[in-house]
């Protein structure tokens, strides 16, 4: 253990072990923005530094070790001036309009420049200009831009898709798109984690709310609300809810409070997925030569936009079969319609995401197989409806518990750890066992899919086939994966891939907690709800049974065809 001595209180760490974590070990809190541990350990912001005895000069405390015997300060006057000179350096340079900001109250830049007391900014302001197409579903605002470098290095080392690139000089450096490219060109998996990890408002989701209060007040519409399995365990964060206060009967009740008309549970849609892609994964195993293997899951938008950019040549493996929030799309404007008694031109469908890449997937033009315009009209990220929440000032300690609207509100465990990485395959391999057996498992018998780990494998038998799975999360992992299979050293007969670390828990539409990953502690709500349910198979849905007697026939009938299963080689992915 290497000694030391941070603020006049001893400490005793590992060796290696930088002065900023030292320093949190001993509940001392270094103010810092561009850190990011083990991703962006740079001291770029200059806003971690420290005072060394004996050394005149500053030290940043993310990018120096600690070592026996030595002494800091994190706070002195020498250190506070200092550092209150670098931030505002950083402030001349980022447009400081917080009040029409989206991170505003929620910015990392916002309190360190309040916590020193900066009231004004005594050097020239030499703010970039913002040009950006604003149609685009991630958004860049280079004025706001505080060149930490995180998005760069997020996207490098963890997403591996090098999208973002630094250039210039002094106050001439920038970051932008890498070669000069439109972000439409760039091959952006629109997973958002830049997003998630920029300490200020930098980059954010195209903002839909002012079309979603458009819509609720037009008299002529007929709203229809989905809501997102991750998304439940989220909305809360950005309302000051506690986890056990964020249920989601109070999200139901904000819901109605603002008028929308139809409120539905998208694990109706979950479960309508597992029917289908189990359906075809069975199908294709049982007719192995007449396919390219193995299957992809085809639910994350992210995820189709990596492999057509990446991999058009695997773009065949993926499953044909809609995302949940597709499936929910077309049949909200053929079957629901029919079932409500209402006018399928009439409905505007909305669906609640975790995800940034869902806005661009309902704009995809195939995906209008009902007939009525886009399947889904509408996305909104969990960031958005909080920041409705807060528009329409609904007070979280008022909201009660409702229900789900009747009858497509029924869901299953199965349905809802689609939100975490691992839930699909699992989900998936419950429903395929019962299709071959006839017979429901231990729905924990698939768990080994679960966990955080960027790539796992597994093999599990079913009435004597060897099904050989994996399931991937984050597309750094993807991208081994994927080489691992081109070169013939894996091989699978099942993958579920997920564009962001941890799955849709982890999404890029979640709410920001600034050098915090949220996706384990969600994922473990998703389970925890599965667990706890009354139905934890799919095909054990009663709205599921139902649509299929009524209106679909079997799962991979024409119409289910028709409705719930798309070409995504045909996809258009520069939009």
């Amino acid at each position: 253990m290497v000694k030391l001595v941070i603020d006049g209180k001893n400490v005793a760490v590992s060796e290696g072990t930088t002065i900023l974590d030292a320093a949190e070990k001993a509940g001392i809190h270094i103010p810092h923005l561009c850190y990011l541990k083990d991703i962006n350990e740079i001291g770029a912001c200059r806003v971690c530094i420290v005072e060394k005895k004996g050394m005149e000069k500053l030290i940043t405390a993310c990018s120096n070790e600690v070592e026996e015997g030595m002494e800091i300060y994190t706070n002195s006057p020498k250190v506070r001036s200092t550092r209150k000179v670098n931030v505002e350096l950083i402030l001349s340079d980022h447009d400081c309009m917080c009040a029409t900001c989206v991170r505003s109250g929620n910015c990392s830049l916002q309190k360190i420049a309040n916590d020193l007391g900066i009231v004004e900014i005594p050097y020239k302001r030499i703010a970039e200009k913002h040009r950006w197409d604003k149609n685009f579903p991630l958004i860049r605002d280079a004025s706001k831009c505080i060149k930490c470098m995180r998005c760069i290095q997020i996207c490098d080392k963890v997403q591996d898709l090098q999208v973002w690139n630094v250039s210039g000089s002094g106050y001439r450096t920038t970051v932008g798109v890498m070669q000069n490219l439109k972000i439409q060109d760039a091959n952006c998996s629109l997973c958002g984690q830049c997003i998630t990890h920029c300490p200020v408002g930098a980059l954010r989701e195209r903002d839909d709310v002012s079309r979603m209060f458009e819509a609720l007040a037009d008299p002529d519409k007929i709203t229809i609300v989905q809501v997102a399995p991750a998304v439940r365990t989220a909305w809360g964060e950005g309302i000051g809810l506690y986890k056990e206060e964020a249920t989601m009967g109070r999200l139901v009740s904000a819901l109605r409070s603002m008028g929308f008309d139809y409120i539905y549970d998208t694990t109706y849609a979950a479960d309508l997925t597992i029917m289908e892609e189990g359906s075809e994964f069975l199908e294709r195993f049982q007719n192995r030569k007449e396919y390219k293997w193995p299957m992809f899951t085809s639910c994350c938008p992210g995820w189709v936009r990596f492999v057509k950019s990446q991999y058009p040549d695997m773009a065949e493996n993926l499953s044909s079969a809609k995302s949940p929030q597709q499936m929910f799309g077309a049949i909200t404007k053929t079957y629901i319609a029919d079932k409500l008694g209402i006018s399928s031109e009439k409905i505007f469908a909305v669906s609640l995401m975790p995800c940034v890449a869902k806005k661009y997937e309902c704009d995809v033009e195939s995906l209008s197989d009902a007939g009525f315009g886009q399947d889904v009209d509408l996305v909104l990220t969990t960031r958005e409806l909080d920041r409705m929440i807060r528009a329409d000032h609904i007070k979280a300690d008022d909201l009660k518990e409702e229900a789900f609207d009747d009858m497509f509100g029924v869901s299953t465990g199965a349905g809802v750890i689609f939100g975490a990485t691992g839930g699909v395959m699992e989900a998936a391999l419950r429903s395929a066992y019962f299709l071959l057996t006839k017979k429901n498992p231990n729905p924990e018998s698939f768990r080994r899919v679960r966990g955080l780990d960027g790539w796992k494998e597994a093999v599990f038998e079913i009435e004597g086939n060897a099904i050989r799975v994996a399931v991937a999360s984050g597309l750094g992992n993807t991208r081994k994966l994927i080489e691992a299979i081109r070169k013939n050293e894996v091989n699978y007969d099942f993958v579920e891939i997920m564009a962001c670390p941890g799955g849709c828990a982890g999404g890029g539409g979640q709410p920001i907690h600034d050098n915090m990953e949220m996706a384990e502690e969600r994922g473990k709500i998703l389970y925890g709800l599965d667990r706890n349910a009354n139905l934890r198979f799919s095909h054990e849905n009663p709205s599921i049974q139902k649509t299929y007697e009524e209106f679909l026939g079997t799962p991979l009938s024409e119409k289910s065809h028709h409705l719930l299963h798309t070409d995504v080689t045909q996809w258009e992915p520069n939009k």
